[in-house]
């Protein structure tokens, strides 16, 4: 999988669907020759190309005009010594001086693919994938620079990280180390970037690349609603089923950006990584910085190629434990039911009508603890409110689990109320900056989780209700972005280290908790999909992901979603109507078949339901267990996007291809409609499949399509096609 070329210097990394290759050049300095699709050998034919360009400066040990950083792919460029682009890393000197210098000295190639110490990060044995490890050095300021690069053996997947090491004697301010660079040469591409808002998560932007820099970030300290931590570069005729596609997925959940930069040439350079802004790590003598993993997936069949690889990888490779691969229980959350405004008796009403209905979970949400009524107080405080529950909460558990369910609880550890015990003890735990008034959302302040001892005592607080309730499920909550990002416990200099170590001490955190209770599902969530990214799902199966549970709505983040996330990851729920976020009134129908392409749950109060909406929950809930495997662990396909149409669908092949289910949603009706059919993918051709009592080949499915029913009436509407193979 990874060989190396002496004679012409090159290293080749190769599976059976791609290839990757780097040339050591001149002088040492590292040069990307390619990365697609596989190729049997490399001739040498493509070697960077020595044209004595204008402006472009040559190195100090050149002998002519024609060899130029400025104008090579480089798999890891720095700026000030010739290459004016976008450099993967920027440092700062004593003296004042930026730049530095790395050379390439030596390489080893290894089995398998090792943790990134304090990091979330993809996983893979000895047998399923092959590293190499590039070291480069700069000589005069006594740096080593170790680039890894981990191919896959039955993916088309390369990850990439890299670890800076200070061998010198002088302590080094880092102000960006990327995780990954990857240099296009010249030709017409686009960017397809996940942005959005609260409620509109993870839509689908896609824009030519020209001239000039394009930068997709979040300062916010998480990886927001607002841009995802994944872009693709396509060919401007991709699509969902034909062309190349690029994917670069970050593992990790703070800061970051995604810089896309196409220089006078018309080569491409995409950077990924921790956000340089405001970063500014001091890497002490004797001590190493490692980044975050990048991701990339490459697809010659278009994006649903490129997603079902992530899907694949994720599942299999970056989510971890007793959750991996294993079916997710349907579930009944009370907030949008009850909001604070309950009491045990207003609880087990829900959780007894939820057992009828054949739900398998009761999550009790927001307002348990401290003196929660509203949210104004008693975030930090996680001892239980009695009085409201009428006891502990264990008796709330043990009602729940005699019904033959499992219980499930919410928690936001990482934040802190002013109006709490907790903050009237600790004020200093806070973000805040000496002599500044601290900003305020939703009430509440960030808890400074760079600091050990602020950590502590939350995990042991969390600990004492998870040792003494029995607890199946946790909803990990973070309801708002930092400000004032600045520690009280670190000294001037390591300001800029603040927002990176608090993600550092949220993922030592969340390891020690689900190391010690491995058979609690936990699940992430930031105001819904706040967080929705890699580095959350290394730790949390699966991810609430909007809080904008409106079926139409739900269309466009979920499908953009999916560009980058297996379904198994999506938390998905039924509402009520009218919708609390969007007001506007679905059918049951539609609000199932949205949620049911997700982990299935329901978001409403059980007891108001008419005897008609509860035998339509029930058939729901039966039909999404008999196919819950098709549904969280199928290939997805998408067929229809409602980014571009008035209609949207997709589907869930089974992987023996014997069994699919197909999901079709028009948005609105439309007087004098033209009849319209859908076409089917990922069937096999030549099997024949059972549909409506009917027979129909794979191939006759896939290419002449099915007739969408001309008689849906309505906005909003919708239609399931169910095939099984005779």
């Amino acid at each position: 999988m990874i060989i190396f070329d002496e004679k012409i210097n090159v290293f080749h990394l190769f599976n059976e669907k791609i290839s990757y290759l780097i040339q050591i050049e001149d002088f040492g300095y590292v040069n990307h020759l390619y990365f697609g699709k596989k190729i049997k050998g490399y001739s040498n034919l493509h070697r960077y190309r020595r044209i004595d360009r204008a402006f472009s400066p040559n190195p100090s040990e050149a002998t002519d005009r024609t060899f130029s950083l400025d104008t090579m792919l480089m798999e890891y460029p720095s700026h000030g010594n010739g290459d004016f682009r976008e450099p993967a890393i920027q440092l700062q000197f004593k003296d004042g001086s930026t730049i530095c210098d790395f050379r390439y000295q030596d390489y080893r190639i290894y089995n398998g693919k090792k943790a990134l110490p304090g990091l979330p990060a993809t996983y893979a044995n000895e047998v399923q994938a092959e590293t190499l490890e590039l070291i480069l050095v700069d000589e005069v300021a006594k740096l080593r620079l170790v680039l890894s690069y981990t191919i896959f053996k039955e993916l088309a997947v390369l990850t990439r990280s890299a670890r800076l090491e200070n061998q010198g004697t002088q302590t080094v301010a880092i102000q960006r180390l990327a995780s990954s660079n990857l240099d296009f040469y010249a030709r017409e591409l686009e960017v397809i970037d996940l942005h959005g808002a609260w409620g509109h998560e993870r839509q689908i932007g896609r824009q030519a690349i020209t001239q000039g820099i394009r930068v997709f970030d979040s300062k916010r300290g998480a990886s927001s609603h607002m841009q995802n931590p994944f872009v693709a570069l396509v060919e401007p005729t991709t699509t969902e089923f034909h062309g190349e596609a690029f994917g670069c997925c970050l593992v990790y959940s703070g800061n970051f950006e995604a810089v896309v930069q196409q220089d006078q040439y018309q080569q491409t350079r995409l950077i990924m990584g921790i956000n340089s802004f405001r970063f500014n790590w001091q890497l002490q003598p004797n001590m190493s910085f490692t980044t975050p993993e990048a991701v990339f997936v490459y697809s010659d069949q278009g994006l649903n190629q490129l997603s079902a690889t992530y899907h694949d990888l994720f599942n299999q490779h970056l989510v971890r434990g007793k959750y991996q691969g294993k079916e997710r229980p349907t579930l009944i959350n009370n907030w949008e039911a009850t909001y604070f405004d309950f009491n045990e008796e207003k609880l087990m009403q829900i959780v007894d009508e939820a057992e009828k209905l054949g739900i398998e979970m009761f999550v009790l949400d927001d307002g348990w603890f401290g003196k929660r009524d509203d949210d104004y107080s008693s975030l930090g405080d996680w001892f239980e409110y009695r009085e409201k529950l009428n006891g502990r909460l264990q008796n709330i558990a043990e009602k729940v689990h005699a019904k033959g369910m499992k219980f499930g609880l919410w928690v936001e550890p990482e934040m802190i109320s002013e109006d709490s015990e907790l903050f009237r003890a600790h004020p200093d735990w806070a973000f805040q900056v000496p002599n500044r008034p601290r900003s305020t959302s939703r009430s509440q302040y960030v808890l400074d989780f760079s600091r050990e001892d602020v950590r502590e005592n939350i995990y042991q607080q969390l600990t004492a209700i998870l040792d003494h309730t029995d607890i199946d499920y946790i909803k990990w909550d973070m309801n708002r972005n930092m400000t004032e990002v600045y520690s009280t416990q670190l000294p001037q200099e390591a300001q800029g280290e603040v927002a990176h170590r608090y993600i550092l001490g949220l993922y030592d955190l969340l390891e020690k908790l689900t190391t010690r209770y491995p058979d609690i599902l936990f699940e992430s969530c930031s105001g819904g999909g706040g967080r929705f990214d890699a580095g959350m799902l290394y730790y949390m199966p699966q991810t609430w992901t909007s809080d904008n549970t409106d079926a139409l709505a739900r269309l466009n983040i979920q499908y953009g979603t999916s560009l980058a996330y297996p379904i198994s990851t999506m938390g998905s729920h039924v509402s009520a109507v009218p919708n609390h976020q969007t007001h506007r009134v679905t059918s049951l129908a539609i609000r199932g078949n949205v949620a049911m392409s997700g982990v299935l749950g329901y978001e409403l109060d059980l007891t108001k339901l008419t005897a008609e909406e509860k035998i339509s929950i029930q058939e729901q809930i039966v039909f999404y267990k008999q196919h819950r495997a098709l549904f969280q662990f199928g290939r997805f396909i998408r067929l229809t996007s409602p980014f571009e149409k008035n209609s949207c669908a997709w589907m869930f092949v089974s992987k023996d291809q014997k069994e699919a289910i197909a999901f079709y949603f028009r948005k609105y009706a439309q007087a004098s409609f033209p009849l319209e059919t859908l076409r089917l993918a990922g069937l096999d051709e030549e099997q024949i499949y059972e549909l409506n009592g009917c027979e129909i080949s794979g191939s006759e499915a896939m290419h002449l399509g099915l007739y969408i029913d001309e008689n849906l009436t309505g906005d909003y509407a919708t239609q399931m096609f169910y095939l099984k193979a005779k």
